[in-house]
């Protein structure tokens, strides 16, 4: 399915991509993206130049039935991973499923916003992105996303074929630059500075606030 399906979605989509030699070829790295809509999960494994790990909502993997073998087969072959959002614990268990695949080696997706922007704004990144880099000594890629919120807007049915970009920016390197600074601090500085990345590379309003998630999300 990943030899299969972002060649096939490249081809349709025709996503206009830059930097990617800023996405180090081996080794764990975390890829920290905007978030504007569902599909930013499967635009960045489908253009990175190795396999990225996301987590996605366990209900794409619980259904029944040729439908539910094929959401399965799609979100596992793209190299998603299943969380329950509804599970108190759920964010503790993110955090640990994560840093097993950084220790793997592997790339990991993450939203430091935490869940979509609904007005295009950029949010104030929540620090357990830097918590992972921090902990695994691993470097952060920021990722800037345009025109993803566009694929399908609400009301819509089907997606849309519609410009996509997805700009790599350099890497944010962390280790060894905090020893002796407080655990908190550190986090948010360095949060802070993946978020400064990825808004230079979409050119976002910065809301300066958090993003919460609907309730009925």
């Amino acid at each position: 399915m990943h030899r299969l399906v972002p060649p096939v979605l490249r081809a349709v989509w025709r996503p206009t991509v830059h930097g990617l030699e800023h996405v180090p070829r081996h080794g764990g790295v975390i890829l920290a993206s905007n978030h504007l809509s569902f599909v930013d999960s499967v635009v960045i494994p489908v253009v990175a130049p190795r396999q990225v790990v996301f987590l996605a909502k366990s209900d794409y993997f619980t259904g029944t039935g040729l439908k539910g073998a094929a959401s399965r087969a799609w979100f596992e072959g793209l190299g998603m991973l299943p969380v329950d959002r509804d599970d108190t614990r759920a964010a503790i268990k993110s955090l640990d499923v994560a840093l097993e695949v950084l220790g793997r080696g592997e790339a990991f997706g993450i939203y430091p916003e935490g869940t979509r922007s609904r007005d295009g704004r950029l949010y104030r990144g929540r620090t357990g992105v830097a918590h992972l880099a921090l902990t695994a000594g691993v470097p952060i890629v920021p990722v800037g996303l345009t025109g993803t919120e566009r694929v399908q807007p609400v009301g819509s049915s089907v997606p849309h074929l519609v410009p996509i970009t997805v700009r790599f920016g350099e890497p944010i390197h962390v280790a060894g630059r905090f020893e002796g600074v407080p655990s908190g601090r550190a986090r948010r500085e360095v949060t802070d500075e993946v978020m400064a990345a990825v808004q230079r590379l979409t050119g976002q309003v910065e809301a300066g606030v958090y993003n919460e998630r609907p309730v009925d999300a």
